[in-house]
């Protein structure tokens, strides 16, 4: 079993930048390709970004490449997700999530452990 525990999310001014954080408790995640997803009301769960378990490769949402940066710290247990250039759209609850694939394009049915999540919230 893995637990992920996420972290960093808030209110901020449209432009202005967050990083979140994923913590794993339970088991290493130094084999399991690691996601950000988001929900905001009314809306399905969207990808946003994947890691390999390496972190040699990443892959991310249109909507956000550019802007977001998604990186590992397989020594601490830890993913991050650093947001920049936030704008009001990007409001919604962001959950990381662990899969047992190599691939980056990772649909919310194939992560094996997802976390509770972190609310972020942009003002115009």
């Amino acid at each position: 079993q893995v637990q992920l525990v996420e972290s960093g999310g808030g209110l901020v001014q449209a432009g202005g930048s967050l990083r979140l954080s994923c913590a794993a408790s339970g088991r290493t995640l130094s084999t399991y390709t690691m996601a950000w997803f988001r929900q905001a009301p009314g809306k399905e769960r969207e990808f946003v970004a994947a890691i390999s378990w390496s972190g040699a490769t990443t892959y991310y949402a249109d909507s956000v490449k550019g802007r977001f940066t998604i990186s590992r710290d397989n020594a601490k247990n830890t993913v991050y997700l650093q947001m920049n250039g936030l704008k009001p759209e990007d409001t919604a609850h962001y959950h990381c999530a662990a899969a047992r694939t190599v691939r980056l394009r990772i649909l919310p049915n194939e992560c094996d452990y997802w976390g509770q999540g972190t609310q972020v919230t942009v003002s115009s």
